[in-house]
């Protein structure tokens, strides 16, 4: 199963970050995770939310530039290797991770990745029986 997670061009210039949150912290919208890759112009901010498509029609209709795309959650545990040895399956596979972020909660620790072929990601999923999220779960973390 995949989840939507919201990509946003965000601008680098001063408070436009904390504009953003605030349109949706306005809504109670709750950011589960959030990671920003910059360059000195601009940056992308990647959110996944507890509830992604009203947390995009709202950025949409404040004149933020943002879209949805799919992305894999994976919760493993949070032991020496763990995160290495998942990553690995995937290299193995021949699946390319695009981008990926990470947090930890409760001794679990949450990949969320992007990867170059989804069903060859699924794939992996299933064949080594990796604990794969689902957004309603994301949500009750």
């Amino acid at each position: 199963m995949t989840i939507n997670q919201i990509s946003i061009f965000l601008e680098n210039k001063f408070g436009r970050l904390n504009e953003i949150l605030s349109i949706l912290s306005k809504e109670s919208i709750r950011v589960i995770t959030a990671t920003v890759a910059d360059t000195s112009d601009y940056g992308i901010l990647r959110l996944i939310t507890s509830n992604q498509i009203k947390a995009l029609q709202l950025l949409k209709d404040n004149g933020v530039s943002a879209n949805l795309n799919t992305v894999l959650a994976i919760s493993i545990e949070s032991t020496m290797g763990k995160f290495a040895e998942t990553i690995e399956l995937f290299t193995k596979a021949g699946i390319s991770i695009e981008y990926m972020y990470s947090f930890s909660f409760s001794g679990k620790t949450i990949l969320v990745l992007r990867t170059n072929n989804i069903d060859a990601a699924h794939d992996v999923i299933r064949r080594y029986n990796l604990n794969n999220l689902s957004e309603a779960e994301l949500n009750n973390l």
